[in-house]
């Protein structure tokens, strides 16, 4: 598994699950958004 595949399954459950997206855009920009709070928090 890549680092990609893995940073998706902890957003999965932790940041997105039960969230509903109008669009598929929408959806992009709030895994983007739970990337870069992780980035933040490693650093």
């Amino acid at each position: 598994m890549n680092r990609i595949e893995d940073e998706w399954l902890h957003l999965k459950p932790d940041k997105l699950a039960s969230r509903v997206f109008e669009d598929e855009y929408i959806m992009a920009i709030a895994i983007i958004d739970s990337i870069e709070n992780i980035a933040i928090q490693g650093q």
